[in-house]
C-alpha cells in the first residue's frame, strides 16, 4: 500500500459490530494467535498470517508495535505454492502413458485419470518452493474503517476471512451508497459520479464549491475509462492524453457509455493528490500524497506514517464530499433543469 513512502493502492472496508471489553488486550492476543507460520513440508498451496508492519519477519508483535496512536498498522503475509499448468500437464501425460504401460491397459477411466493427475499434483507441490506476498493493513478504531493494501479480489477473500477468523468483526466495502441498494434507484453510482466530475472539471476551470470545505481543484489527466453495460455485454474504451478533453471519450459519452477508471489530480488548498479512480468500488489505486519522499531520521518514523494516514484521510474524505455534492444534485429537480442541459452543452462543444 505505501503507509511509509511511495504510492498508496488499496480498498477501503467499514468495520461493524461493537469491540470486545478489553480490546487492547484483546488485539493483542488475537493478532499472536493468528499470525504468520511458514508453510510445513508437504502438500499444501497456501499459508497467511499476521506480521508486523516495520519487519515483515517480525510475528512476535513486542511491545505492541501494531500499536500507532489510534490506529492498527501491520501486515499481511501469503505464501502460496503453485504448479505452472504446462508442467502438470507433461507430467500427467508422462504418469498416464507409464501407468498404462505398467498395468497393459489400452485407455484409461476418468477416475484413474483424476486420481493420477491429484498424485502428480500433490508431488510437485511438494516440492515446489512458496512465493511470498505482503499487503499492509490499517484499521482505525475510532472511525471505523479500515484500508487493506491490494485491489485484487482473490487477495481481498483472503483477507476478509482471515480477519473475520482473527477478530471475529464484520468487513463490508466502504462505498458511499448501500450496495444492497443504490440510491435513488441509480443502477451504477459510481460510474454517473465519475462521469459527472469529469463534466465538473471542465467547469469554472476545475473549481467546485464543496459546502463547509471549500474549493476542490479537479482535472482529469492522461487516462479515462468508459463502459456500456457490464459482464460479458460490456464495450470498453480506453482514452490516454495529457487532458481529459479528449474527443474520443465525449465521443463514447454521447452513445451512453459512463466513466469507470481515470487519473484524477484533486487539490484542498494547499494540498494536492493524483490517483486512479475506481468507480464502481470506490477505490483509489497509486495514490500520490502531497509529502516529500525524502527519508527522515528512523525516530520520526511513526510521526511520518500517521501524518501519510492523515492525508489519506482528507483524499478519501474529499472524494466522498464531492459525491454526496453529485449525489445532492442528482437528486433534486437542478438535475433536469440545470445540470443536465450543461452537461448536453459540455458534450456538444
Amino acid at each position: 500500500m505505501g503507509l511509509s513512502k511511495g504510492t498508496l493502492t488499496f480498498t477501503k472496508y467499514r468495520v461493524a459490530g461493537p469491540l470486545p471489553d478489553k480490546f487492547p488486550d484483546f488485539i493483542d492476543r488475537q493478532i499472536k494467535l493468528f499470525a504468520f507460520r511458514e508453510l510445513s513440508l508437504g502438500s499444501d498451496e497456501k499459508a497467511l498470517g499476521w506480521t508486523s508492519f516495520d519487519n515483515i519477519l517480525d510475528n512476535d508483535f513486542e511491545y505492541a508495535n501494531y500499536s500507532m496512536a489510534d490506529y492498527i498498522v501491520s501486515s499481511l503475509r501469503i505464501d502460496r505454492r503453485s504448479v505452472p499448468p504446462a508442467l502438470l500437464k507433461l507430467r500427467v501425460l508422462k504418469a498416464e502413458k507409464e501407468f498404462k504401460e505398467e498395468k497393459g491397459l489400452k485407455k484409461l477411466y476418468k477416475g484413474q485419470r483424476e486420481n493420477i493427475r491429484e498424485t502428480v499434483k500433490l508431488g510437485l507441490l511438494s516440492r515446489a518452493h512458496p512465493v511470498p506476498s505482503f499487503y499492509e493493513v490499517c484499521w482505525s478504531i475510532s472511525g471505523e474503517w479500515l484500508l487493506f493494501g491490494s485491489l485484487s479480489e482473490k487477495v481481498n477473500d483472503d483477507f476478509k476471512e482471515l480477519f473475520k477468523r482473527s477478530f471475529n468483526l464484520p468487513l463490508t466495502n466502504a462505498m458511499p451508497w448501500d450496495a444492497e441498494s443504490t440510491p435513488g434507484d441509480i443502477p451504477l453510482p459510481g460510474r454517473e459520479f465519475l462521469t459527472w466530475l469529469w463534466f465538473k472539471s471542465e467547469e469554472r476551470g476545475g473549481s467546485i464549491m464543496i459546502p463547509d470545505s471549500g474549493d476542490a481543484e479537479v482535472v482529469f489527466l492522461q487516462k479515462i475509462v468508459l463502459e456500456s453495460g457490464e459482464g460479458e455485454y460490456s464495450e470498453t474504451v480506453a482514452c490516454r492524453g495529457l487532458h481529459a478533453d479528449l474527443e474520443e471519450g465525449k465521443s463514447a459519452l454521447r452513445k451512453g457509455k459512463k466513466v469507470t477508471e481515470a487519473r484524477i489530480r484533486v487539490g484542498m488548498g494547499n494540498d494536492q493528490f493524483e490517483f486512479t479512480f475506481k468507480a464502481d468500488t470506490f477505490c483509489f489505486q497509486a495514490l500520490k500524497l502531497p509529502v516529500p519522499t525524502d527519508d527522515e531520521e528512523e525516530e520520526n518514523r511513526e510521526g511520518r506514517i500517521l501524518e501519510r494516514i492523515y492525508l489519506v484521510e482528507i483524499a478519501m474524505k474529499t472524494m466522498e464530499q464531492l459525491f454526496a455534492l453529485f449525489l445532492e444534485k442528482r437528486m433534486s429537480p437542478q438535475w433536469t433543469s440545470e445540470e443536465l442541459p450543461h452537461m448536453k452543452k459540455w458534450l456538444a462543444e
